[in-house]
């Protein structure tokens, strides 16, 4: 990908962002994690950010200036190959469709003019990746969502999506790995932990992660 086709900006006194413009793209995401692979080490790097196609680098107060590092992290950009991350796992996690567990699945169905039981079949029957986390410690972005299940958000949201819940929003399914507010449609819920604290590390699912839902009618003992 040419240099005029991302974003280089700072942002605040200590940070510099690298970001790549609509719409997703998987091989740009993949640049984006070995970018943040290679810049873990950098002596001037105080913590990394990766998002959906961008990346905001905080830089040490006693190293260089934001914008005196944008150079380098157009230099780092172009020697980036779009190539899978060395360490990326394939995970399934078990989803009780429906019910109490997926109280917005008939309106996913009723959206997308399936039945509830194609609207499982579709979601569990796609390859997901895990873009970044964010939102909440441990909610995992995944693209690869059937375009058949696109569905917006609700018009309100709820005040508290149990953890474990599957939702669809938009473009995008994730699974809330911790209780929180949340607006997705929930379609399911997913019986494993994703999120715990006194793990290392933590978060059940990585960046670069392939995951796959596999339909269940009750808890799978880990």
């Amino acid at each position: 990908m040419p240099s005029s086709a991302i974003r280089l900006y700072t942002l605040g006194e200590r940070a510099a962002v690298i970001a790549s413009p609509p719409p997703v793209n998987v091989g740009c995401q993949r640049r984006i994690w070995w970018l943040a692979q290679r810049l873990a080490s950098h002596a001037a790097v105080c913590e990394l950010v990766p998002g959906m196609n961008n990346l905001t680098v905080l830089l040490d107060p006693a190293g260089p200036a934001p914008d005196a590092f944008l150079a380098e992290l157009e230099a780092l950009w172009q020697q980036a190959e779009a190539a899978q991350l060395p360490d990326t796992r394939e995970i399934s996690l078990p989803v009780i469709y429906g019910g109490a567990d997926g109280p917005d699945l008939g309106e996913v169905a009723r959206l997308a003019h399936l039945s509830p039981d194609e609207v499982i079949a579709l979601h569990a029957g796609a390859n997901y990746q895990v873009y970044f986390l964010g939102f909440r410690p441990g909610f995992a972005y995944l693209g690869g969502l059937p375009t058949r299940l696109s569905t917006p958000r609700r018009a309100e949201p709820r005040r508290t999506v149990p953890a474990g819940s599957v939702g669809i929003g938009g473009e995008q399914t994730g699974v809330y790995p911790l209780a929180s507010p949340g607006g997705w449609q929930v379609i399911g819920r997913c019986t494993e932990p994703l999120f715990d604290a006194t793990a290392e590390p933590p978060t059940r699912l990585r960046p670069g992660d392939t995951v796959r839902f596999v339909p269940v009618t009750e808890p799978c003992s880990r």
